[in-house]
């Protein structure tokens, strides 16, 4: 484990050498960062690692990003998600995976009532449609690793997220 320090990323480029694949799920909210903080972590910083990673010589880039990810999307949280893929396939791995999850489905340390209310709400919809609308975090933490085990389909693959389930399965 290394420890970084985001806003001095170059100053850290050794930590990104000698890795043949990448595992990038980094990212906060803009409730905590701001809107300007949160496009400097869901963006920059990826970007920036990315471009570490592959320097470093790594091959495989999986990055998690969000269902409805679009560059041209008129909400924030979507639209920065859909410029860091683009920036992150720009880079030029041999092979980028890019997960698109619905809502995740996790416990949190920290407390985030509106997302509580939607994990209940959506954690009772999957008994109906278990891929449609959310995915427990560990079957998205199985399906990146999965996704580095079998062959890809082509250079860039995009998974979303009832292809994350199927493949967390495995």
């Amino acid at each position: 484990e290394v420890v970084v320090d985001f806003e001095r990323l170059n100053e850290h480029a050794a930590a990104f050498q000698g890795y043949d694949v990448g595992f990038c799920c980094l990212g906060t909210t803009r409730a905590k960062a701001g809107a300007a903080g949160f496009i400097r972590v869901d963006r920059d910083y990826v970007a920036q690692a990315a471009e570490l990673a592959r320097a470093g010589g790594c091959k495989h880039f999986i990055l998690q990003s969000s269902r409805g990810a679009n560059e041209h999307s008129g909400f924030l949280y979507l639209r920065v998600k859909g410029e860091v893929e683009n920036l992150v396939q720009a880079v030029g791995f041999d092979r980028c995976t890019v997960l698109r999850p619905a809502l995740l489905l996790c416990a949190r340390q920290e407390s985030r009532p509106a997302e509580w209310i939607a994990q209940q709400f959506f954690g009772l919809v999957a008994c109906v449609f278990p891929t449609a609308y959310s995915v427990p975090v560990e079957t998205v933490a199985r399906a990146m690793v999965a996704c580095v085990l079998k062959p890809g389909r082509g250079k860039v693959e995009v998974l979303e997220n009832k292809a994350i389930h199927e493949l967390g399965k495995a």
